[in-house]
């Protein structure tokens, strides 16, 4: 090595210590040396280059990040949250995604959004999870009728409240159960102006919050005794794995036909493709299925699930 870039390369170590390890920015380093602070940040790249600086980082969630990155590859979506839960029974499983998906919310909210909230206890540990943060303008709507009394607690307009309620922000209740009787009883109730215009609304959502529903007789639209054990089966004989929104889909994520969809309200898998990002938030093995669906259907943007069901989802759709 010649004499000069010897000293150039002094140069450099010295910048490197200083800024790496001395902790000065890269202003007090031009000024110390009478240079430019884009001609610092060009010294420091080239000490990168160059093997003087290597960067390592410590990362306790390398596992969980390499099983985002294959589901973000194999399904083309914008992005995957995958946590550990192993050690963790149900309800502090539905917890740890709900903290997960709040912070996701901290980065992706708005000022002005419309947030589109559809029923599920994953959402409703959502909204015991989430801290409120400044947005300007927010807006959350229910993306299908109420789910029953059985459901109190975690139906579309209760998640609505709750969340609304920790972000300080306006929202809209949709007063219209999820399934009624009778196509005619749907036309009265979404031709009716309230309802109507939160129906509206909700199509117009920046972003929606989605839950993914196995199609059993554990699923939350069965559990909320909406949903008859007649339009379960008529659902499982057109052969659905997945319940999303007011929507079932085959298991390679194409909508299905079902005779209840006519008494049905809320917005459709069809209509999300309408809202700019949506954000699927779901857990559980037996969840497998009907998670692969929806990202097969390319659906959501956003999964935000455990690792197990992570890597069951992978293999299933791998082998299947």
């Amino acid at each position: 090595m010649s004499d000069i870039n010897l000293e150039r390369m002094r140069l450099l170590v010295k910048i490197s210590q200083l800024y790496y390890e001395d902790g000065l920015n890269q202003q007090d380093i031009a000024q110390r040396f009478g240079i430019s602070r884009p001609h610092v940040s060009r010294m420091l790249t080239s000490a990168r280059s160059e093997g003087i600086v290597h960067i390592s980082i410590k990362n306790p969630f390398s596992a969980e990040q390499e099983v985002e990155r294959q589901l973000i590859k194999l399904f083309g979506i914008h992005d995957a949250l995958v946590v550990n839960t192993s050690e963790a029974d149900e309800r502090s499983s539905y917890l740890q995604l709900g903290r997960t998906c709040a912070a996701l919310l901290e980065s992706v909210l708005k000022d002005q959004d419309i947030v589109g909230v559809m029923a599920g206890r994953a959402i409703a540990s959502l909204g015991e999870e989430l801290n409120y943060f400044p947005r300007t303008g927010l807006q959350l709507v229910p993306l299908v009728g109420g789910w029953g009394s059985e459901g109190a607690d975690w139906h579309a307009n209760s998640n609505v409240s709750k969340l609304a309620e920790k972000l300080k922000a306006k929202y809209w209740l949709l007063h219209a159960p999820a399934v009624v009787a009778s196509p005619e009883t749907k036309e009265l109730l979404v031709n009716e102006p309230e309802i109507s215009r939160v129906l509206q609304l909700a199509q117009r959502s920046s972003i929606a919050i989605v839950g993914i529903g196995q199609v059993s007789d554990k699923a939350t639209i069965m559990e909320s005794g909406y949903f008859s054990e007649e339009d379960l089966t008529s659902v499982q004989n057109g052969h659905a794995a997945a319940n999303l929104c007011a929507s079932f889909l085959d298991i390679q994520g194409n909508v299905i036909d079902f005779p209840a969809k006519n008494r049905m309200i809320g917005t459709t898998a069809p209509e999300l493709r309408g809202i700019p990002n949506v954000i699927a938030i779901a857990g559980g093995l037996e969840k497998v299925q009907a998670i692969t669906a929806t990202l097969r259907g390319k659906w959501v943007d956003m999964l935000v699930t455990d690792l197990a069901t992570a890597q069951a989802v992978i293999e299933f759709h791998k082998n299947n």
